[in-house]
């Protein structure tokens, strides 16, 4: 579980989101940001057990920075609101699938899977669920995988109005090759992300996850 003092340092940032208070307040971050990598990689080691290609990974190595690229946003807020981290075997830069874990309060979630990957990736993906769609729709239409996130993230950010080319309309895969990302998310409230209970949740989503994880893994080696 993570502390209180954590998902406290991050609300106040949200309202003080400026280089003075973080200066002042860098202690209170680095505790925070301590927390977290803590409360990873006992996910991490543990998870390790069921896949075994998260086996040696630090967890510090899959946070993302707390500093926001604020170069081309017009939000020009200097930091994150919330602590991040992807986990896969090939690191952050990786185009592998990933657990994801996100902590930020009223906004916290689970899970993971491959966030909007670049033309040739997608096309790989694309092919597998094509080319295995039996498999495809029993990972994702599994009862663990239905309790655990209902289904696959399908928002308008990530959907195409249309097939992709070279998909005919009656292809029995359609509604998942209009996808442009595959990700699942279990939402996390702020009194899940304090008890006891987070560790299991956490990991309880990760093994719900694990063989689409493989799935789109075995499509992108």
């Amino acid at each position: 579980m993570l502390q209180k003092q954590t998902l406290a340092f991050l609300r106040e940032l949200k309202k003080h989101n400026d280089k003075s208070w973080f200066d002042v307040n860098r202690k209170r971050y680095e505790s925070a940001k301590a927390d977290f990598i803590i409360f990873l990689q006992d996910i991490i080691d543990t998870h390790a057990k069921k896949d075994d290609g998260l086996a040696g990974i630090v967890s510090k190595n899959c946070l993302f920075r707390i500093n926001r690229d604020i170069r081309f946003s017009k939000d020009k807020s200097p930091y994150k609101t919330n602590f991040g981290a992807t986990i896969n075997r090939g690191g952050k830069k990786s185009v592998l699938a990933s657990y994801y874990v996100h902590v930020e309060p009223g906004g916290s979630f689970v899970g993971g899977g491959v966030w909007m990957p670049m033309p040739p990736e997608l096309a790989k993906i694309r092919q597998e669920i094509d080319y295995s769609f039996v498999d495809f729709k029993k990972i994702v239409g599994s009862a663990k995988f239905k309790k655990a996130y209902g289904e696959l993230y399908k928002g308008d950010d990530t959907l195409l109005t249309r097939l992709p080319k070279g998909y005919e309309v009656d292809n029995p895969a359609s509604e998942y090759l209009k996808l442009k990302s595959y990700i699942a998310m279990r939402q996390v409230t702020d009194k899940e992300l304090l008890s006891k209970d987070f560790r299991k949740i956490t990991l309880d989503a990760f093994n719900a996850l694990q063989p689409l994880i493989g799935f789109l893994n075995s499509a992108l080696d």
